[in-house]
């Protein structure tokens, strides 16, 4: 796949990133507070739908979506259901990361508002775990800017 331009890279990125954080959310949903199980089933929806558009998106782009990987594991151990919260803030700043990298690099119109959307999706969700953990301002004025 090295031949691909920069958005279908940024687009297949951009899948890998959703592959994980569809991954992410089966350990969030293991040890989040039930309370919190309509959220992360909604979330964990939510990542499904992208990758989903996003495959089809690299495929009406003549592009062969990469597979998902055979595992995947996480940043830190998570036991409990404030480690799942930061476990899930994490899936969302990383998502946000990808999907701006999506927005930097799209040549067409259509591609920009797909990442726009999920730029915007990934940030919103990252800001509700970041205010269940206590972490405010629960927002960042340009989300998905890379930590330096």
């Amino acid at each position: 796949m090295s031949d691909l331009g920069p958005e279908q890279q940024a687009l297949v990125d951009a899948l890998n990133v959703e592959f994980a954080a569809v991954f992410a959310y089966g350990v969030i949903a293991a040890f989040s507070n039930p309370t919190r199980d309509p959220m992360v089933a909604q979330y964990a929806a939510d990542h499904r739908a992208r990758r989903d558009g996003t495959i089809d998106a690299l495929t009406a782009a003549s592009v062969t979506a990469p597979e998902p990987a055979a595992g995947y594991t996480v940043p830190f151990p998570v036991t409990d259901a404030v480690a799942a919260a930061r476990l899930a803030a994490q899936v969302e700043d990383d998502a946000a990361v990808a999907w701006r990298s999506v927005v930097e690099r799209a040549q067409s119109g259509h591609t920009r508002d797909i990442g726009i959307v999920a730029l915007t999706d990934s940030a919103r969700r990252a800001s509700a775990w970041k205010a269940i953990l206590g972490i405010f301002p629960s927002t960042v004025a340009f989300p998905g800017t890379p930590a330096t």
